[in-house]
């Protein structure tokens, strides 16, 4: 597929994506933002959350960057359909990156690479902009419904991009690129389920944080590359941050590195996730001191 191939002729089983994607991404941000309010207004839930993970990492006192942020989640949905209906070279024109040394040293070494991209500006960008570059797998999560399961799958899988879901396949596709000298991405701060994960600081608070990017790195050797696709103002795109990442990527470690890439963008985190949630099964986090 070629960069001058128009987002029509991208296949999507919705024929939404399609016609979202041939709006402007200014258009798009600017609705998303819209959005992004009204959710916040509307939600209870959602916006306690968001709220509450502000304060949690010590931003209560900062009403610009909860505002931020309250915009930012709507432009992040609605640039999806932006960036799912382009292959990955028409979107690497619209994506900056003053770091791209990082990611030839990790690739000279020949050993994989592990992309770590926590939900911290346009990440779904950013494995698309590593795509031209490098053939990447990709880890998401399943929907629970079918035709969104399909879209999503679909979406995510383009030239250049694999993506599998969550689970036993999903793992052995990973350790087979890895261990092909291929590259994978991971979001590392996606809670993950009961098993695969152990408790660790987050802003102060015990968050059930994923141990597979420390598996995968140990039984590869992968080189372990930290990515933030940061969201430049109206539809400029993306500026992306690439750092290396050489100690092991421990839950405890993983986190405080996240820590330091948040500060740097606070207003374009996901704060609505639900980070600190109790997985099914679990343990019980311990008591915070």
């Amino acid at each position: 597929m070629t960069a001058t191939e128009s987002p029509a002729s991208i296949p999507s089983p919705h024929w939404l994506v399609r016609l979202a994607g041939a709006l402007p991404l200014a258009v798009l941000r600017s609705a998303g933002a819209l959005l992004g309010w009204l959710v916040y207004a509307g939600a209870p839930a959602y916006r306690g959350r968001l709220v509450a993970n502000l304060d949690q990492a010590g931003y209560g006192d900062a009403p610009a960057v909860r505002r931020r942020a309250i915009a930012e989640a709507g432009r992040m949905v609605a640039e999806l359909p932006w960036i799912w209906a382009r292959p990955p070279a028409e979107l690497a024109r619209r994506m900056a990156c003053d770091s791209l040394r990082v990611l030839h040293e990790a690739a000279a070494e020949r050993r994989g690479i592990l992309f770590l991209t926590p939900h911290l500006g346009g990440f779904e960008a950013a494995a698309r902009y590593c795509a031209v570059h490098q053939p990447i797998t990709v880890l998401f999560r399943t929907p629970k419904q079918a035709w969104l399961a399909a879209l999503v799958q679909s979406s995510r899988s383009c030239p250049g991009m694999h993506a599998v879901p969550v689970g036993a396949a999903g793992l052995r596709a990973l350790l087979r690129a890895l261990r092909s000298g291929a590259a994978v991405g991971v979001l590392p701060d996606q809670v993950p389920g009961r098993g695969a994960g152990a408790w660790a600081p987050f802003f102060g608070r015990s968050a059930f944080t994923m141990s597979l990017p420390e598996r995968l790195a140990a039984q590869t050797g992968a080189a372990v590359v930290l990515a933030v696709g940061e969201r430049l103002p109206g539809g400029q795109g993306w500026r992306l941050h690439l750092e290396r990442m050489r100690e092991p990527p421990t839950p405890e470690r993983l986190n405080h590195r996240l820590e330091g890439l948040i500060a740097r963008l606070p207003g374009q985190y996901l704060w609505a996730y639900n980070r600190y949630k109790q997985p099914t099964g679990a343990s019980a986090p311990p008591v915070d001191g």
